[in-house]
């Protein structure tokens, strides 16, 4: 399957997730109530999502070769993954599911329970 396929079908299957670019941008980007929770580069290589504190240095840490610190958005605690490399695409769902949960309301994040 190909890797953006992937994604977007782990971001589509949360409640109400829908895709759109991001800015002028073509790749695709996840959103709940338009409010972003994954993002990707132009070039497909890489993801960005959001993370809970600590949790950006704890990847980045331990795997620099798959993880890492994104422009702009790595200050607000978002990390980026390198989707040109292998990657564990069951911890990668887990990581997307953790980022819509930061950002969707709280009654549906209750829908994945």
């Amino acid at each position: 399957m190909d890797v953006l396929e992937r994604l977007r079908e782990i971001c589509l299957a949360m409640p109400e997730a829908t895709e759109k670019p991001f800015g002028g941008h073509t790749s695709p980007s996840f959103r709940v109530r338009d409010k972003l929770f994954v993002m990707t580069s132009e070039d497909g290589s890489s993801m960005m999502f959001k993370a809970g504190p600590g949790v950006q240095e704890a990847l980045v840490s331990e795997g620099p070769e798959r993880f890492f610190v994104p422009k702009y958005v790595g200050v607000k605690g978002w990390v980026g993954a390198r989707l040109d490399v292998e990657q564990d695409w069951e911890e990668l769902a887990e990581l997307i599911e953790d980022s819509y949960r930061l950002i969707a309301p709280k009654r549906l994040s209750a829908l994945l329970d």
